[in-house]
């Protein structure tokens, strides 16, 4: 044999040598990757059995709690092409566990008795009064009997006094040339406090409004009771800070604030509305379901439908805000409105009181 073909003959057995080795890389890579996943998806759904937010970064991954289904789905390939079986059949669990937890939370019972007062809620956090226009027109449109604004600064509660703090001077309608007009939409009461950024928070109503002690919070969460068509309602605005690594402790807090209002209210008329930073995975907001107050986007099957970040919904996000109602409520309807100049949508629900016999 020549010394070009030995040196060739060299030459395959060195590649036929590397080839066994650069296999076991491969699929070791492969596996280690598909465990990483495996392990953050496992950690944040322990979380969820054990019906605790834990610490950061599982209550910011609970939020999207649902969109865990993609990097399972990754880790599964990635089990499948490292040939790893116990990873195949970890990823398989996850994905059932997942879609256990996908299924509505809360409970969606038909008080008896008769129908006694319908009522339209609409809730939004116009962030810091930049949707303020978005949310007159959108109220206009929509003719809420309550209003709960979150994040409503000065700015925002003048441009609401001017739009819809007094009656038109012709109230019937007229438009003095023998036509009729468009009413307008008017809401001589409110209740606020008062503030600058995310600190501001106002109730507009329709009906009249008694001045009732709001929640303490580091942001405004003020409340009233509504006397609609003589039935006294309980409101109180929920705007919890959100939880961000540093500030845990007090968005459990104003959480569990929320939760104690609920427990005292569930058996007579009562609403709490607003931006909770929280979702149906937030073992904190659970237990204010738990009280018996029930999610009116539950009743109208819209559990999921994400009202935050705007930029990414309805094709992704998580639903953090919400419009709880007490026992004797039923929903009939719920819409979400995009408002320009806010990270979040609007939420519209539609609600009867019913008068147990």
């Amino acid at each position: 044999m020549g010394v070009r073909g030995a040196t060739a003959e060299r030459g395959e057995r060195a590649a036929g040598d590397d080839a066994p080795a650069s296999r076991p890389a491969r699929t070791s890579a492969g596996t280690w990757f598909a465990a990483l996943l495996l392990l953050t998806v496992s950690t944040v759904l322990g979380c969820r059995i054990a019906d605790t937010d834990a610490v950061t970064p599982v209550p910011q991954l609970l939020a999207f709690l649902p969109w865990l289904l993609a990097p399972t789905g990754l880790a599964l390939v990635f089990a499948f092409l490292s040939h790893w079986r116990i990873g195949l059949l970890w990823g398989v669990i996850a994905l059932g566990v997942i879609a256990w937890y996908i299924e509505p939370y809360g409970k969606t019972m038909e008080p008896g008795g008769l129908p006694v007062a319908e009522v339209r809620v609409l809730t939004a956090n116009v962030e810091f009064g930049g949707a303020t226009d978005g949310l007159v027109e959108a109220v206009t449109k929509q003719r809420p009997d309550l209003v709960f604004v979150q994040e409503c600064e000065r700015s925002c509660a003048e441009r609401l006094e001017q739009a819809f703090g007094k009656r038109p001077e012709n109230e019937d309608g007229k438009d003095g040339k023998g036509g009729e007009q468009d009413r307008k939409v008017v809401y001589p009461y409110r209740q606020a406090v008062e503030g600058t950024g995310s600190e501001g928070s106002v109730i507009l109503s329709r009906h009249p409004l008694e001045a009732a002690k709001g929640i303490p919070a580091t942001m405004g969460m003020p409340g009233a009771v509504a006397d609609v068509d003589g039935y006294g309602i309980r409101l109180q605005l929920a705007h919890p800070m959100p939880p961000l690594p540093s500030h845990l402790g007090t968005w459990r807090r104003e959480l569990s604030a929320l939760r104690d209002y609920a427990a005292a209210n569930v058996d007579r008329p009562a609403i709490v509305a607003g931006d909770f930073n929280a979702t149906q995975d937030h073992a904190a907001f659970r237990r204010i379901l738990d009280t018996g107050f029930m999610d009116g986007a539950r009743l109208t099957g819209d559990t999921r439908t994400p009202t935050w970040p705007s930029l990414t919904a309805p094709a992704l996000g998580a639903q953090i805000d919400h419009v709880l109602v007490s026992r004797g409520f039923t929903a009939h309807r719920t819409r979400f409105l995009d408002l320009d100049g806010t990270d979040h949508r609007a939420l519209v629900v539609d609600l009867t009181l019913n008068k147990s016999e």
